[in-house]
Order: structure tokens, then C-alpha cells, then sequence
């Protein structure tokens, strides 16, 4: 009779939750069983990404660091409520950091898109950068910063999970405990703020 870790390894005999990819999921079936190995390779999988994300909302490297390990502290230990037939984990991920973000928030921001990406909805580079890379952004970016400030706190937070982290407005929903009509409107609200401050900026 073979055991349980044996049944993880094995193909998937049914089908996966809805929402789950099969490489997290097995290492999260894994975690369930006491793995530590299959801790260490779902923190990896997602470090990059999560440190990411609360280094462009809250703009300071410390409370960054913070961040990110305190919602692996908690994801972990709150591995066996995550459903995978209500949201992916990164979502849910997600959901967690961003909101102990809203516990370090400071009010510097690091959105970087271009200019460019303003005049259309279609955003094409997505990757946020990380602190040594700041020192390396361009003067059009740096406009950008400027104008990212000068949003809500909510329109912020928005754009960046729109932009930078490509989700849709359901997940954004999810992520902000909000009604998916709700991130629709604060996206289209951010988007247009952006576009009438930059205007001058776009048009040369």
C-alpha cells in the first residue's frame, strides 16, 4: 500500500481544483506533509515576486524585507485553509502581503512604467525593479514617480497590482477584499489621472 507522499508524487489521477497550477500545488501537498525541502522551494518560487511587490508599494528596502518574510510566516503557517477551488495561491499570496503592506505603508510609491504605456491599456513591461536598480531609471520614469504620488492611496495600490503584477480586475478584487466592479473603476480612474498629468509629457 503505498503512502501518502507516495500518492503526491504520482500523476494526477483527477483533475486539479480549479484554480491550481500543478507545480504549487504539489509542493503545498508536500508542505502539508512536513517537507521542509518543499517549504524552502514554494518560498523560492514566489520570494522574487512578493519582494517585488511590497518594495513597489512601500519603497523602502527594510520594510520590504519585513514584509515579505512576515507573509511567508503566516502563508505557512495558514497552509491547510488555502482552497484552491476559490482563488490560485498566488492570489491568495498576494492578498496576504499586500495586506500587511497596509500596516508599513509609507507614502513613497515605486510604480516605473514608461510613459508610453499611458496612452494605451495594454502594459507591456511589467517588471517592477528592485532598490539597486532605482538608481537606474530614466527621467520620463522619474515624471512618472511624481505622478503616481499624487494618487489616492487606493488608486495606487491598484495600478500597481494592474500593471506591474498583470492581474485581472477579479484577482485584484480578491487581493483587495473588493467587488470586482470596484477595481474596474479605480484602474480606469488611476489610468485617466495618469494620463491628464502626463499629458504634456506623452504628447513630446
Amino acid at each position: 500500500m503505498s503512502s501518502l507522499s507516495d500518492q503526491i508524487f504520482q500523476p494526477w489521477s483527477t483533475e486539479l481544483p480549479a484554480y491550481a497550477d500543478e507545480q504549487s500545488y504539489v509542493l503545498i501537498q508536500r508542505c502539508l506533509t512536513g517537507e521542509e525541502t518543499a517549504y524552502v522551494a514554494l518560498y523560492n518560487q514566489y520570494a522574487g515576486m512578493i519582494y517585488r511587490l511590497c518594495y513597489s508599494l512601500l519603497q523602502h528596502r527594510e520594510d520590504a524585507e519585513e514584509v515579505l518574510q512576515d507573509s511567508f510566516e503566516y502563508a505557512f503557517r495558514k497552509l491547510a485553509n488555502y482552497d484552491a477551488n476559490k482563488s490560485a495561491f498566488k492570489t491568495w499570496l498576494y492578498q496576504i502581503a499586500v495586506s500587511r503592506c497596509h500596516n508599513k505603508r509609507r507614502r513613497k510609491w515605486l510604480p516605473t512604467f514608461s510613459l508610453g504605456q499611458l496612452t494605451n491599456q495594454e502594459i507591456t513591461d511589467t517588471d517592477s525593479p528592485t532598490p539597486a536598480e532605482t538608481m537606474q531609471l530614466t527621467e520620463q520614469q522619474q515624471v512618472v514617480w511624481t505622478a503616481i504620488q499624487e494618487l489616492s492611496d487606493k488608486l495606487r495600490e491598484t495600478a500597481v497590482l494592474r500593471y506591474y503584477e498583470g492581474f485581472s480586475y477579479v484577482e485584484i478584487g480578491q487581493i483587495l477584499g473588493i467587488p470586482t466592479k470596484t477595481a474596474e473603476s479605480r484602474m480606469r480612474l488611476a489610468h485617466k489621472a495618469l494620463r491628464e498629468s502626463l499629458a504634456e509629457q506623452i504628447e513630446q
